[in-house]
């Protein structure tokens, strides 16, 4: 369409391609999430903050929704295939945008997962100054941390006004990290101990100046929203036996926004449960009883279960068992890839331990990706807090999921497809197909001789039982007002996972409805895809080039997969 010739001279003609859309908005999505670019290396807002006030989002959503018309009015018919990919993964991202938005999530960001507090010191170890300039942006951005901390209490309270109560579980588990920190000593903070510039002669000033700021400003604004946490939403707080979204008034609503976020599909809640219920109760059982069988001598499944719980040669003496066993299967699997995969990451993958101060409420291992500058390697964060609490059964089944084959050969990868645009190679979005990848890849790593005993393939089948209990679970607890002693004891019955464990894993679902739902739609879906393809290419199948495909467009949603797979499948059959 033509576009109107009247426009003053200064105003610029918006180039309407659909690159030139992408490229506004991953600049307009920077300005938003500054953070963003400060993981993945662009390093042009260091000096700037996060805003989550009202303001801020209303501004926010005008220009997403400019982007959305904008994009929604190009003519798919004359796109590529890629772009019409690309066209349709930006309309979703934005709408998504817009939904958080208009549902106002900001309100319930005070969880010991995704909250506020818990973003701010978990990404603060990614953080790093390579250059004295990022050292003096940093600064500034430390300055601005008090006013947004400030500005989530607002919103917090902004929710308690309407009734939008928060789970007591959730609430402690979040104070239980505030304590920790607010208790830890200053020179180990991760605000302060960030690496600066290399042989910078301006190393210990800078310091001393980070020092001040978490001294004077944000300890004391975390202090205060410690206080909000304890003072004004425990006593508001939901119980245990009502953690779910189904008790708030528009609960139903958030839930079904939630989970279309998080696997791209409209899911019926009752028909996710069901699923999981089958794969939970009856598939899974029988190849317990096959491996238990061998590995303990009884296909009883729950004298395997309890044979896994209680033997303490099945516990971990000290966390560096646990961090030696985690490189043994990083080392092992990065010797296998290559004959499963055409496309290699260039980044590597390195192990640390998960921060103390976060330990006690976090999972047992998570992967940040490579900046795309290559100043920082892909991360694996080994949880090594209690030892005698972690099974060994678990430790290879985690480590091919978060590292290799699961997130860091996706993540990585997607940073280094220089061909897509940037919203698509570092989007956050699409949790199911990242966590559906993650999880086919503990199965795929079977496949690749990479589980050495039946005791790390048993391991294998509890991470898959894991992931079916929470299409139960987080549908029992947000659909059908399951209390959250009804979803652990689900999960004591049917997944062989540690008690302490299994009690962090249900308050992480209550944390965030829908999120545990990807994991077994996106697996499923991926191993459709693939049992679809072995069947229409029979000989012409190829295993590195299935995978290949996968990953080729980044992270998408499974709608946009099932076409790239699609369009490799015809590809190769020479249709």
């Amino acid at each position: 369409m033509e576009r109107s010739t009247f426009l003053r001279p200064e105003v610029p003609v918006p180039d309407d391609t659909v690159n030139a859309i992408a490229e506004e908005y991953w600049e307009a999505l920077l300005d938003a999430v500054p953070v963003l670019g400060i993981l993945i290396g662009d390093r042009r807002r260091d000096d700037r903050i996060e805003d989550l006030s009202v303001e801020g989002e209303t501004a926010q959503r005008a220009t997403w929704s400019d982007l959305r018309s904008r994009a929604e009015a190009l003519d798919e018919t004359e796109l590529s295939l890629v772009d019409r990919a690309t066209r349709g993964l930006l309309i979703g991202e934005l709408s998504e945008h817009m939904e958080s938005i208009d549902a106002r999530m900001a309100e319930f960001r005070y969880d010991q997962m995704d909250g506020v507090h818990s973003s701010l010191l978990t990404v603060a170890p990614q953080i790093n100054a390579p250059a004295p300039e990022n050292a003096t942006a940093l600064v500034e951005r430390h300055r601005k941390t008090a006013g947004m901390i400030d500005q989530a209490i607002d919103r917090f309270r902004a929710g308690l006004a309407v009734g939008r109560t928060p789970p007591a579980l959730v609430v402690a588990r979040s104070l239980d990290q505030l304590d920790r920190y607010l208790g830890s000593p200053l020179d180990e903070d991760p605000l302060v101990t960030m690496e600066g510039p290399e042989g910078w002669d301006g190393t210990d000033a800078w310091r001393a100046e980070l020092v001040d700021i978490v001294e004077s400003d944000i300890r004391p604004a975390l202090g205060r929203y410690r206080r909000v946490l304890a003072e004004e939403l425990v006593p508001a707080a939901r119980p245990d036996d009502k953690p779910g979204l189904c008790w708030l008034d528009d609960g139903a609503e958030l839930y079904a926004t939630l989970v279309r976020q998080h696997t791209s599909l409209d899911l019926d809640p009752e028909a996710v449960h069901a699923i999981g219920m089958e794969e939970a109760t009856e598939r899974l059982p029988r190849e317990y009883a096959e491996v238990g069988g061998r590995l303990f001598g009884t296909s009883d499944v729950s004298e395997v279960f309890h044979r896994l719980r209680t033997d303490p040669e099945l516990r971990y003496a000290n966390g560096e068992e646990i961090m030696d066993d985690a490189r043994r299967c990083l080392t092992a699997a990065k010797a296998a890839m290559g004959g499963w995969f055409g496309r290699l990451p260039v980044a590597d993958c390195e192990i640390q331990p998960v921060p103390e101060f976060l330990a006690p409420s976090s999972p047992a291992a998570y992967y940040f990706p490579p900046a795309a500058d290559g100043s920082r390697p892909g991360g694996y964060f080994v949880n090594v807090h209690q030892p005698e609490t972690k099974n060994r059964f678990e430790t290879a089944s985690i480590a091919y999921h978060e590292a290799i084959p699961g997130h860091h050969l996706q993540l990585a990868i997607s940073t280094e497809l220089d061909d897509l645009p940037a919203f698509r190679k570092f989007s956050w979005s699409h949790t199911a197909y990242v966590e559906g990848w993650a999880l086919y890849t503990e199965r795929l790593a079977d496949e690749m001789g990479l589980y050495a005993t039946d005791l790390d393939r048993i391991g294998m089948l509890a991470g898959d039982a894991w992931r079916a209990c929470r299409l139960v679970v987080d549908t029992g607890l947000h659909a059908m007002g399951w209390s959250r002693q009804q979803a652990i004891d689900f999960m004591v019955a049917n997944a062989p996972v540690g008690l302490d464990e299994i009690a962090i894993e249900v308050d992480r679902y209550v944390a965030i409805p829908g999120q545990a739902l990807s994991y077994k739609v996106g697996q499923r879906e991926i191993i459709r895809l693939r049992a679809e393809a072995e069947a229409r290419l029979g000989d012409r199948f190829d295993i590195r080039g299935f995978h290949d495909a996968v990953l080729s467009g980044a992270a998408v949603s499974l709608p946009v997969l099932a076409g790239i797979v699609e369009d490799w499948v015809v590809r190769t059959s020479g249709g």
